[in-house]
């Protein structure tokens, strides 16, 4: 199956919400609500609409065009793959994110294609909460030939970051990434802790970490807000990656994140397969995100 056709397959609940097919008043009430339901959000489903009715379509056809080009006019601003500064040895890249949205399996995938493109890359086990996490990035380390760094349970992640550092830039590593511990956006105690990972980061490279990615889960709708907001203001976030968008009907949350954030959209993924992840395309996911006017 091509990529095309596993981001339609994944995001195929969402798609359904915009089976709509009246040119007039209900049928742009009956877009509205989809975009609403699909967790677009109230502002920017509203510019949309106005968008929308400022074409004045008069058939079906025009009507998803009119909505496919107001979606694709918010999306191209943030598209934006993830670009390497050889100039860093090695370029540093902070993954964060709350329990359970992916941080390590997308570690991995991005690992996976930057070894295969030539980069020699290295893995920091900052989650010392958590050894499931430090063996599933073990596992992928092996399967990669990459290093990884790690200590026991329960270890200070700073300390173990700072040292994974150093003996990184010895080795002149391209890429280290940091896999660092799940935690929720309302727990400030381990927010600080992102912001030390950070402090002694810098005392070794102050340009660095050149890179802080959040890894979002799709299907937690509007809850993605509040976690980008958090972690924009606790760890400088200036990408984001968005997990599991197969099987969500609420993929419109990447609209509203889009427009209300202004943050690059590295990539996406809609399965476990590590080819699942790819850089994000604006006119493939809204595309996907609406289906079509079958």
């Amino acid at each position: 199956m091509s990529w095309l056709s596993k981001l339609k397959q994944g995001l195929s609940k969402t798609a359904s919400l915009f089976s709509f097919r009246q040119v007039d008043e209900a049928g742009l009430e009956a877009m509205e609500e989809a975009l609403l339901r699909a967790d677009v959000g109230y502002r920017t489903t509203e510019e949309i609409m106005t968008t929308v009715r400022r074409t004045n379509p008069t058939d079906s056809e025009a009507l998803y065009q009119a909505l496919y080009d107001a979606l694709v006019q918010k999306m191209e601003p943030v598209v934006q793959p993830l670009e390497i500064d050889r100039n860093h040895h090695p370029f540093v890249i902070l993954m964060v994110g709350v329990n359970g949205a992916g941080k390590t399996t997308t570690i991995g995938k991005l690992g996976r294609f930057y070894t295969e493109s030539g980069y020699k890359v290295s893995f920091v086990a900052a989650d010392t909460f958590r050894a499931g996490a430090t063996e599933q990035l073990s596992r992928w380390g092996e399967r990669l030939n990459c290093p990884v760094y790690k200590a026991q349970t329960g270890a200070d992640a700073a300390g173990l970051v700072f040292d994974a550092l150093q003996k990184s830039r010895a080795a002149g590593d391209d890429i280290l990434f940091i896999d660092t511990a799940g935690r929720l956006q309302n727990r400030s105690d381990l927010m600080e802790e992102l912001k030390k990972i950070s402090r002694v980061i810098q005392k070794q490279d102050a340009s660095a970490p050149h890179a802080v990615l959040l890894v979002l889960d799709a299907t937690v709708g509007q809850n993605a807000v509040s976690q980008v907001q958090a972690f924009q203001e606790m760890a400088g976030v200036t990408g984001l990656i968005m997990t599991k968008l197969d099987g969500t009907a609420k993929g419109g949350i990447l609209v509203a994140l889009a427009d209300q954030f202004r943050l690059p959209i590295h990539a996406i993924g809609v399965g476990e397969q590590a080819d699942d992840l790819r850089s994000f395309t604006a006119s493939d996911y809204v595309t996907s995100l609406i289906g079509g006017n079958e």
